[in-house]
């Protein structure tokens, strides 16, 4: 069991100190969710102080247990637990509770408050991210431990809410979950029965305890507010080690609020001066004193901190001897932790000729995949079922499912949970890429927006980008979903024009470490750009670059293309050539990484005296009048596809060389 057990009076002192602050910090702020954390702060408490492996003073410890508050909406049940056990939050900033540019938003964010692991909010990601920290655990301890050197022995633990098993994400999680026997993750389900509309008599009527054992989940029932019980529920936890595990805590929102207690009324309003007063008369605290933190209370808190020092020095120095007795894994450890392999796999790239014919950029994305995945061992990923169409396979390694050390991972058809796990796998120091088709992104939106938000390497791969998918028609035609994902700031799109392109995308993918990248493929054949005749697929990396030109003097009209429709551009400017028209071809495949450049750069490629632009997109127009100005046109998608073969469909939309020449010469008043 834990390690020591405190005095009853103590626990109970402990506890109430976790529900004042938070009381306090939301009736001052008068904003936040008091209930949660009363009613959760005994199990927490158990949790923080006899059972989580953590170093206050040292947040990024790579064996730390992870804890995710999933129910992000309590977060000041995890900062009340940070500030006592002493990681970099002070008093201060509990009293700065949901102010501006504080240390304590409303929702716990990763990268903004030391010790918090993911940035929760949306219900259900908090529960379905751990299940990638999981992954990610059981694959880098496959990889890195020895006989005798367990680096990597860190469990996941989380508090969930009724919302989080609500949402259909977490049915997908656990359903995967389950089918992985991820015994590292250990949640704790806060049964609380309230939910913003009421009771969750409502709407939720299940039973929560068969359901997840149907999952193949191991699941214990226990009173959220006897200690020991909690307790002895999480030591059997740990002893599982091929099932995940939920802990049903019984508990009450609330707890100890005389008229707020199994409300809605607590669950995200403040109680309100007068309650407060009844609830530290309830629990007999100082009714004059604002967050008041007993010295007995942070004492035995901040013992945490050295026993988290003592945990993490002993594991140092296991990982020195570790090095002494395996040092050829020294590189292996450096190159994951700076994320540092592109002096590894460049000369692996394959080289796409004109004359090998049409190469679908989905196809050559497999292709370089296959070539450079065994040069890169964080790379780890799959498909929703769609391997064999978006092309995401490794040949060269095994089925996680299989085998501990397989980097495919099989997330079958449940889109949302893929984007939320590739979100674990880099927390977890892995570079994780997900794929599907270009038009089931929005499956999987939440959770790519809060990649983008925390800033995490995330590769997605989005194939049968356009109306080119044809016979299966508007259903399966992306038009709108471009646009959308270029609409989510610090994600980077890019839609590359043929083979050479998508390698130069799958650098940048592998490189650009700040924020997720999404690679924009066709499921069509695209002719091999001749780069003797055009501009080297390098200039992609700037976004976007001068692919053909005029002959002397400036040109008359700019052609700008992404995708399969670049295609159409250089037709186009060939024929307007031969008729003495003056045109540049710009291929434009990363408006955000063009964005990036220099105004220098972007002036020298969209000269501003140049009004004659014509933009050729199969999508949704929305964003590209920032790139062709007002006097310029824009050939895109303003209604749904159809049902048809893909040269069909861009015939019958219009997408054809010579529409583009009509459009050209009619904006040049020709």
């Amino acid at each position: 069991m834990g390690e020591r057990v405190p005095e009853p009076e103590l626990d109970e002192l402990c506890i109430n100190t976790i529900r004042m602050l938070c009381v306090d910090a939301v009736e001052k702020a008068q904003s936040g969710h008091p209930g949660m954390p009363m009613g959760a702060a005994a199990v927490a408490y158990v949790l923080w102080t006899r059972f989580l492996r953590h170093n206050p003073s040292d947040p990024q410890w790579p064996d730390r247990d992870r804890f995710i508050l999933s129910a992000g909406h309590g977060s000041m049940l995890l900062y009340a637990l940070l500030y006592l056990t002493g990681y970099n939050l002070s008093l201060e900033e509990i009293k700065n509770f949901r102010q501006w540019e504080g240390l304590t938003p409303g929702h716990p964010e990763y990268g903004r408050t030391s010790g918090v692991e993911t940035t929760t909010g949306p219900l259900g990601q908090g529960f379905a991210t751990g299940v990638g920290m999981a992954i990610a655990a059981e694959y880098l301890a496959h990889y890195f431990n020895r006989p005798g050197f367990n680096l990597f022995t860190y469990r996941i633990y989380a508090v969930v809410s009724d919302g989080d098993l609500m949402e259909g994400l977490s049915y997908e999680a656990a359903s995967l979950a389950g089918h992985l026997n991820l015994g590292r993750i250990i949640y704790l389900y806060l049964d609380n029965k309230i939910s913003i509309e009421g009771s969750t008599e409502l709407t939720f009527t299940e039973d929560v305890r068969l359901r997840f054992e149907a999952q193949s989940w191991h699941v214990q029932e226990v009173d959220g507010y006897q200690l020991e019980d909690i307790a002895r529920a999480l030591e059997e936890a740990k002893e599982e080690k091929d099932k995940p595990s939920l802990i049903i805590a019984r508990t009450h929102i609330a707890y100890g609020s005389p008229n707020k207690q199994d409300t809605a009324d607590a669950h995200g309003a403040p109680l309100g001066k007068e309650e407060v007063r009844l609830v530290k008369e309830c629990f007999g605290w100082p009714e004059n004193k604002e967050f008041y933190v007993p010295e007995a209370v942070l004492r035995e808190f901040r013992a945490s901190r050295e026993k988290g020092e003592r945990l993490e020095a002993e594991w140092n120095s296991v990982f020195q001897r570790y090095l002494r007795e395996y040092p050829e894994m020294a590189e292996s450890w450096e190159r994951m932790m700076r994320c540092s392999f592109s002096d590894v796999w460049e000369d692996a790239v394959p080289e796409f000729l004109p004359e090998d014919g049409p190469v679908a950029t989905r196809q050559a994305s497999g292709t370089l995949l296959s070539s450079i995945a065994p040069r890169i061992f964080t790379l780890i990923g799959g498909s929703a079922d769609l391997g064999p169409s978006v092309k995401t396979y490794i040949p060269s390694s095994g089925e996680f499912h299989e085998d501990r050390g397989g980097r495919n991972i099989r997330f079958g058809v449940r889109e949302h949970v893929m984007g939320a796990i590739c979100n674990g796998l880099a927390l977890g120091k892995l570079i994780p890429y997900g794929g599907t088709f270009l038009v089931f992104s929005d499956y999987m939106r939440p959770a790519i927006r809060l990649a983008a938000m925390m800033g995490l390497h995330v590769i997605y791969i989005f194939s049968h980008d356009s109306i080119g998918v044809g016979e299966d028609g508007p259903t399966h035609q992306p038009i709108e979903q471009l646009a959308a994902l270029r609409a989510i700031p610090n994600l980077t799109v890019i839609r590359p024009a043929d083979a050479n392109e998508t390698v130069h995308a799958w650098k940048m993918a592998l490189e650009n470490t700040a924020g997720p990248i999404a690679l924009i493929l066709s499921r069509q054949g695209l002719p091999v750009i001749d780069r003797k005749r055009y501009a080297d697929a390098s200039g992609l990396t700037r976004g976007g670059y001068i692919l053909a030109d005029a002959g002397q003097g400036d040109p008359e009209i700019i052609l700008i293309g992404t995708g399969s429709e670049l295609h159409l551009a250089i037709g186009a400017h060939e024929q307007l050539d031969m008729e003495g028209i003056r045109s540049r071809v710009v291929s434009l495949p990363s408006w955000e990484i063009f964005k990036r450049q220099g105004k220098e750069y972007r002036d020298h490629v969209l000269p501003p005296h140049i009004k004659a632009r014509l933009a050729i997109e199969a999508g949704s127009p929305l964003g590209w009048r920032s790139f062709v100005g007002l006097e310029g046109e824009i050939l895109s998608m303003e209604s749904f596809g159809r049902s048809a073969p893909g040269k069909v469909l861009f015939e019958k939309f219009g997408f054809t060389v010579e529409n583009l020449l009509m459009k050209a010469t009619g904006l040049l008043g020709r």
